[in-house]
């Protein structure tokens, strides 16, 4: 039960502090801990992670102001041009916007902080970015954490 609510807590700073890597301390606790609490681990860091994603969404809706990304959206150029490009194509293909963030919460490609203030400046309905991320980011930390073990049933020692 501790290892469960240590996990939530250290996987919401590392949503909120890139420096902290979830993964590393999840691995750790695969290392440590039996089946039993990695399932619940490997959740409640999906469930840390997105509560600690959910300020960049609101910086890229602009409820939350950030001075830098202000003055990126006031100056004309690519940034503009492109957010300007793929607000338009989330619009048209509502799946298209869902898919890249699930795509990013998963495999962390594009890099899934800047996916979470680019879902709020599309203006991604907050339950629907909530939904994708706590689902994805389960499934990868699921694998995270089971992986190991997997691998050590199957490989010949």
């Amino acid at each position: 039960m501790v290892e469960t609510a240590l996990a939530f807590v250290v996987a919401t700073a590392a949503g909120l502090v890139p420096l902290i890597n979830i993964e590393v301390y999840l691995l750790g606790a695969a290392a440590l801990d039996g089946d039993g609490a990695l399932v619940a681990m490997a959740v409640a860091a999906a469930a840390g992670q997105t509560l600690g994603k959910i300020p960049y969404y609101y910086v890229g809706y602009g409820t939350i102001t950030a001075p830098w990304l202000r003055r990126k959206a006031a100056t004309p150029g690519r940034w503009t041009e492109r957010t300007a490009r793929w607000r338009a194509k989330a619009e048209e293909r509502p799946a298209w916007g869902a898919g890249l963030l699930a795509l990013s919460s998963f495999a962390s490609v594009p890099p899934f902080m800047v996916v979470a203030v680019l879902a709020g400046v599309l203006r991604m309905n907050i339950a629907l970015f909530c939904a994708v991320t706590f689902v994805t980011r389960t499934a990868r930390f699921l694998v995270l954490v089971l992986a190991p073990g997997w691998a050590m049933d199957v490989l010949p020692l």
